[in-house]
């Protein structure tokens, strides 16, 4: 369990007003203080916050409507200050007030200012969940209407939640038995969901005049997160197996070879009973959908061919091997494309120390996101802020609607979205983490809200969005927390079906059987990457002492044998470091447990 504890000051205050409590929460932080609160009085219309610099005189800060409030300092300094709350009635009168709080801001450390993010934003998926179905709403104003992928982006949000202590294990059980159960008599359309649904009764609402059907690639995404609970939820107690099969059960109803349409060599998006083909989207190309092919390859009961990788994945303008500011780019379109091509595919699939013919899709993700990044540098149309730490073109809301932002003249209009910047941390931990201080500290107080940093903003045109999306706030979460615990990477990596789907698609390891020193030939470590365990033999040497340490230098196992040694048959998933030694000599090995 991995959870950060005793970073924030959470103070409680009581006062008494006519028989009502008035219970005020407080968390501060280095640049704001979170004020959440409780009054009784069912008159109150109103909340009034003031604030004093010496806890006596006390000035209007703002009014809001709702117990809620994120109160600003103006610069990066530490503020030393005091709030009280007022609750009004429609008549403007004062019917109740909180105890005085002082608040004394404190440094935050990095791993403080990603525990506040990935806190917020979760709230998005948990606070705003639909309450009839659990799922994600598409974004903040979208009343009943749930989004699948999205959904799948919130599932892996809450396991996220368990982690970091934000939820209990069983509140994320029983909000995820509450998706599966709804999702089981949802609209589908073979086994494939629509992009939007009600959330009240589940019938398809149409996304466009012709996409009332199913959505394979949002279907993919949904997948990716139930996979990953899937492997996540592992106690054999009857609720966890409860949602193991009504997971198992959506994941094999998922026709990926109807949507083939007719075996053609490539997977089609849409498909609906009224329009049957209509829409025609061939999924082809270096973009979001990698996953949509590895999960049609991997289905136990309704894959499509291996060939589809590269008939219909890989099929049209794929590969690239162009330089674009001294950074190679595998593949893909001209500079990357959107940042979120990097994101919605490896939430779940891990694409470290792997690759298929074409690339290692790390190395692909981190030189995409280089890529965005010194666009903004240099800046060719003279934007406002952009910069090295202000950097992230995606597809996002912008002051004109909705554009997937990338480095080309016509998509890029002066709007950054943090998500793009944050999601990418995995891959530039250093400039990622460079952006998330200058949202925070530079634009918090325009930025930041009650469920993360607002959406997108354009500096230039002075716009900011207070707006949130659900495919943009789960990247976030998500993306953060595989960077920190590897978590999401190593839940859905141990599903056996995408474990064989990568096999017969011919991904092969990459870089991973690495010694340390010159000697590497005296040993075979095989297979490297493994699933259940792998034989280690000396070719010179009768006797071995094997020691496996985790990638934080905690010894996991330790074996000896005569020329031969099997371990990591109780490893986890993940990286470890293989020390042998033989007559007084060591040898370092990197391995990969897949």
């Amino acid at each position: 369990m991995y959870k950060i504890g005793g970073i924030f000051s959470l103070m409680l205050s009581f006062c008494y007003l006519s028989g009502q409590d008035f219970i005020l929460n407080t968390k501060t932080y280095q640049r704001h203080s979170e004020l959440t609160w409780q009054f009784g009085n069912t008159s109150v219309e109103y909340f009034r916050i003031r604030k004093s610099e010496d806890g006596v005189l006390f000035q209007d800060r703002a009014v809001v409507n709702e117990p809620f409030y994120l109160d600003f300092t103006s610069s990066n300094s530490l503020d030393d200050y005091y709030l009280t709350v007022e609750a009004l009635n429609g008549l403007q009168q004062v019917v109740g007030k909180s105890d005085t709080i002082h608040i004394q801001e404190h440094t935050m450390i990095d791993e403080e200012l990603l525990d506040m993010v990935q806190a917020y934003s979760f709230r998005y998926f948990w606070d705003f969940g639909h309450p009839s179905s659990g799922m994600a709403r598409e974004r903040n104003t979208s009343g009943d209407i749930v989004t699948t992928g999205g959904t799948g982006f919130g599932v892996m949000a809450i396991l996220v939640g368990i982690e970091n202590g934000y939820i209990s294990r069983q509140q994320g059980l029983n909000r995820l038995i509450k998706i599966v159960s709804f999702l089981q008599f949802a609209d589908r359309f073979h086994g494939v969901f629509p992009h939007w649904l009600n959330g009240v009764n589940g019938n398809v609402y149409p996304f466009s005049e012709f996409d009332n059907g199913g959505d394979l690639v949002e279907t993919a995404f949904l997948m990716e997160g139930l996979l990953t609970a899937r492997a996540f939820f592992n106690e054999p107690t009857p609720s966890e197996d409860a949602l193991r099969k009504i997971i198992k059960k959506l994941w094999e109803d998922v026709e990926w070879d109807f949507y083939s349409k007719n075996n053609s060599g490539v997977l089609l998006w849409h498909w609906s009973p009224d329009n049957a083909w209509k829409i025609n989207h061939h999924i082809r190309g270096y973009n979001e959908a990698l996953i949509i092919y590895l999960l049609a390859i991997s289905s136990p009961t309704h894959s499509v061919s291996p060939s589809y990788w590269k008939t219909g994945w890989a099929g049209s303008g794929y590969k690239n091997g162009y330089n674009y500011y001294g950074i190679k780019l595998p593949v893909g379109p001209a500079y990357g494309g959107p940042l979120f091509f990097a994101h919605y595919s490896y939430m779940g699939f891990d694409p470290r120390y792997i690759k298929d013919e074409f690339t290692n899709y790390f190395t692909q993700n981190v030189n995409h996101t280089l890529i965005n990044r010194e666009y903004c540098i240099k800046n060719p149309l003279n934007f406002k802020e952009y910069s090295a730490q202000c950097w992230g073109l995606t597809a996002s809301d912008d002051p004109n609607g909705y554009l997937a932002h990338e480095p080309l003249i016509g998509r890029d209009n002066g709007t950054i979205s943090p998500t793009a910047a944050l999601s990418s941390m995995p891959y530039t931990p250093n400039e990622s983490l460079d952006a998330l201080k200058y949202f925070y500290f530079v634009q918090g107080d325009k930025l930041l809200g009650k469920y993360g940093f607002y959406d997108a903003f354009n500096p230039t045109k002075n716009w900011y969005a207070n707006s949130y999306l659900a495919i943009d706030q789960g990247p976030i979460v998500c993306m953060l927390q595989n960077y920190r615990t590897e978590l999401l990477w190593k839940n859905f990596m141990q599903n056996e079906e995408i474990l064989d789907g990568l096999d017969k698609i011919g991904f092969v390891p990459d870089g991973i059987n690495v010694t340390d020193n010159s000697n590497q030939e005296r040993f075979t470590l095989s297979p490297n990457p493994f699933k259940n365990e792998m034989i280690i033999s000396s070719h010179d040497t009768p006797e071995l002492k094997v020691s496996i340490y985790d990638t934080q230098g905690v010894l996991r196992e330790t074996k000896t044998g005569s020329q031969t040694v099997l371990i990591g048959s109780n490893l986890n998933i993940g990286m470890y470091i293989v020390q042998i030694e033989t007559g007084g000599t060591k040898q370092i090995f990197r391995i990969l447990k897949i």
